[in-house]
């Protein structure tokens, strides 16, 4: 009978730990880790507009950490998948993307992004945000392997004080009037 061999690592492996291929984690199993907590940040900046959109920008870092991970040292690094917003007039969204300023994506100001929305009364809205990350992890240099299901951080919550405008009628822009009313 010819012998049997096995490569170094798997010949010395305890079956269920992190060295067999079967091992897995998942998501339950991080109680020892957590992703930072995102934030919110809003244009203009604490205020809105009934009627025109107001944009909402996600801060989500994705970080490593180490610690103890079913009682073996290993390393855990968060990646964020998707962001969801609740706008607090009843409103929601799901986006895969953080969002960015106006000036960042080159358009006008109140003009609609992936992350704004258009409230329809006045009031104080306390917007939330939470972003679900993926995670992935490693035990002593090994290869990084994926988690099993997802981890869920919310933001603190963001109070946007949202008004009517009301706009005056002019025969002129202030280019062409520069002495005009408002100019």
């Amino acid at each position: 009978m010819p012998p049997i061999i096995r490569d170094p690592i798997s010949a010395w492996c305890v079956p269920k730990s992190p060295c067999d291929p079967a091992f897995s984690v998942s998501a339950s199993d991080l109680v020892s880790f957590a992703p930072a907590t995102p934030t919110i940040s809003m244009e203009p900046n604490g205020w809105g507009v009934v009627g025109l959109p107001t944009n909402f920008v996600a801060r989500a870092v994705g970080d490593m950490q180490s610690g103890m991970l079913l009682g073996y040292q290993a390393s855990v690094r968060f990646t964020a998948l998707s962001y969801t917003w609740n706008y607090g007039d009843g409103g929601s969204r799901t986006t895969s993307a953080s969002g960015a300023t106006w000036r960042a994506l080159g358009v006008p100001e109140f003009s609609a992004t992936d992350t704004s929305h258009v409230f329809t009364r006045s009031g104080v809205y306390p917007v939330r945000l939470t972003v679900n990350y993926g995670a992935e992890y490693r035990y002593a240099g090994q290869g990084w392997r994926q988690v099993i299901g997802t981890v869920a951080a919310s933001s603190g919550v963001l109070d946007v004080v949202v008004g009517e405008a009301k706009t005056v009628l002019v025969n002129h822009d202030c280019a062409a009037n520069p002495h005009g009313p408002g100019c």
